[in-house]
């Protein structure tokens, strides 16, 4: 017995249960199963008008997925690749600053748990948090780290 081929629709409902998707990475993923006569756009649309479709929410979800373990940077590189943009990515950013530090303080206690010793340890633990995605300034305040004291 041979499957029915699924729907545009059904494919998208099936990607939307597992996981909330932005509209550009939905579209970029229907785009594959599409026939010439579909309309992607308008099948966003009315997913979008359902509420089934949200880019708050899947900002969000993303958020929340990486903030444990990355820092703002990344998150929000990540989100602008999604096609998230402007106030919605300003208002994120502003929520995200509140706690950089002390996420990139849980991340660096399970990491390593003890301040450097000399400066090569130093040097690797901030290369570690800096590859996370966290800024400079956040680095420094959980490394306690002094420019003078470094190389």
């Amino acid at each position: 017995m041979t499957k029915l081929p699924l729907s545009l629709k059904a494919r998208a409902l099936n990607y939307l249960a597992q996981r909330e998707h932005s509209r550009q990475e939905l579209a970029r993923k229907l785009a594959r199963h599409a026939r010439e006569d579909d309309d992607i756009d308008a099948l966003l649309d009315s997913l979008e008008a359902a509420k089934l479709l949200s880019e708050p929410r899947f900002a969000e979800s993303l958020v929340h997925r990486r903030a444990a373990r990355y820092g703002n940077h990344r998150i929000l590189s990540e989100l602008q690749s999604h096609g998230i943009g402007g106030e919605a990515l300003d208002a994120i950013e502003a929520g995200l600053k509140q706690d950089e530090t002390v996420r990139a303080r849980e991340i660096w206690r399970k990491k390593f748990g003890s301040l450097p010793e000399d400066a090569k340890e130093r040097a690797r633990q901030a290369r570690f948090l800096l590859q996370r995605g966290f800024s400079p300034a956040t680095i420094k305040a959980v490394l306690n780290y002094d420019i003078d004291d470094g190389e």
